[in-house]
């Protein structure tokens, strides 16, 4: 008999059918053993009888074959596609057997503090609700490719080896490359720029490394970025653009993550017109509103980002708000200083729900003022020669945003930890498994 899905045991009552999964839960009842078995496509409840399930544990890998019935009225269970059906089986074939597990996953919430999280992380995998935050993480992937290939841009691979620091200034990881000095790559920025005379919009959902010696519950050694680079635009069309692919993104997650946004009691976003505030425009709001003087600083802190975003909630009725215009010295050399005002950048970033979520600019396109912006941060033009050989030849105006996966993944699903929205965090504390070990 060929197998049939779990959810597809919906059109089949009455009829007998074979299923293959893993028992997540078992309930004895004397001769009679509920499971619940789950498969790729969901959950059902299967009914054991004649006392053949005595043995069968949690996490079993298992087939059998049973007929679908209709649950009585009482014993619907409203919160599962399943929940009106069962199947009634005396045969469980065990296709491999489960361990003993070291801790229980049959509750609704796995409790477990994040290193034994990460600890048994091939294990914990398993568990739905962790499995959810990866779901969800696959639509946020599948909403910025969608988003960005409506705007014509054409998906790019760009390498994690590089022969020079993206940013300059931050700390990379170096490379022994055939006794050559190398590093990994802190994003795939100055590669999607060389394309940009090339295709002219480019998208690219790439690895990046980051040395930083810190451990926050924001930041990773390994991330995946979410890249867009568009040409012959100016600041404003730029700043339209992040917006649309943001909106878009989320709101297809919205609408194909319903079920497991719900599991995690996520609130509807407010997707309303979106506010543009400078960084000085901000900070003279959380001045004057909320009593902190933060003027003089590069960035909004993290609780400025926070009331922000609550006061653009409450007076735009919509969660995210666009900062622009960030000191030109705090940002990486490639960004264009405003010809308006040269000591700030036409930079930005997007905050939702009061975190940053994506960040940009406009670049310099011009090669002796790009050339002068890489000498006077102190950094040698020969670790860059093949991306300027890109605007010696001629580079447009253009720009583009990056946004971090994880980060997003984490403050969409109201995550405690960034390392919770990597399926195998990368951290200075583990590689897989705790280097403290």
């Amino acid at each position: 008999m060929e197998r049939t899905l779990v959810l597809d045991c919906i059109k089949k009552i009455g009829e007998n059918v074979k299923i293959e999964g893993f028992i997540q839960i078992k309930r004895d009842h004397g001769k009679i053993t509920f499971l619940d078995v789950s498969d790729r496509s969901g959950l059902i409840q299967v009914v054991v009888g004649g006392g053949s399930g005595k043995d069968l544990r949690p996490q079993d890998a298992v087939s059998l074959i049973g007929k679908v019935n209709k649950r009585p009225p009482n014993l619907v269970n409203p919160k599962l596609a399943t929940g009106e059906i069962e199947i009634y089986t005396e045969k469980v074939e065990v296709l491999s057997k489960a361990a003993e597990l070291p801790f229980d996953m049959g509750g609704k919430d796995l409790t477990l503090q994040l290193p034994t999280l990460l600890d048994y992380r091939s294990l914990t995998l398993r568990y739905p609700k962790v499995k959810a935050i990866f779901k969800v993480q696959a639509a946020l992937m599948e909403g910025f490719r969608k988003a960005a290939k409506e705007l014509d841009c054409i998906e790019i691979f760009v390498p994690t080896i590089a022969a020079s620091a993206t940013e300059g200034g931050a700390e990379v990881f170096k490379v022994d490359y055939y006794g050559h000095k190398a590093f990994m790559t802190q994003s795939p920025q100055l590669y999607k720029q060389m394309l940009v005379p090339v295709f002219e919009r480019v998208f690219t959902i790439a690895h990046a490394y980051r040395a930083e010696p810190s451990v926050t519950t924001r930041h990773l050694s390994e991330l995946t970025q979410l890249d867009c680079e568009f040409g012959f635009v100016d600041f404003n069309d730029l700043l339209d653009l992040l917006e649309h692919v943001a909106v878009e993104m989320l709101k297809f997650t919205e609408t194909i993550s319903q079920d497991l946004l719900k599991e995690y009691a996520i609130e509807p976003i407010a997707f309303g017109k979106i506010p543009r505030l400078t960084l000085r425009e901000a900070q003279e709001i959380i001045f004057k509103e909320f009593g902190r003087d933060n003027r003089k600083e590069k960035d909004l802190a993290p609780q400025d980002e926070i009331d922000i975003c609550k006061r653009t909630k409450e007076k735009n009725k919509t969660d995210f708000v666009t900062i622009t215009h960030f000191p030109t010295k705090a940002k990486p050399f490639y960004t264009m200083p405003d010809p308006k005002d040269p000591e700030y950048s036409l930079s930005y970033d997007l905050l939702f729900r009061g975190v940053e979520i994506l960040s940009g600019s406009q670049r310099i396109n011009s090669y002796e003022q790009l050339l002068e912006s890489i000498q006077t941060r102190g950094m040698d033009t020969r670790d860059f020669e093949m991306y300027l050989q890109a605007f010696k030849y001629g580079m447009p105006p253009e720009g583009g945003f990056s946004f971090g996966l994880e980060r997003l993944t984490m403050h969409v699903l109201n995550l405690a930890n960034i390392r919770e929205a990597s399926l195998y965090p990368r951290d200075m504390e583990r590689v897989d498994i705790r280097l403290g070990k």
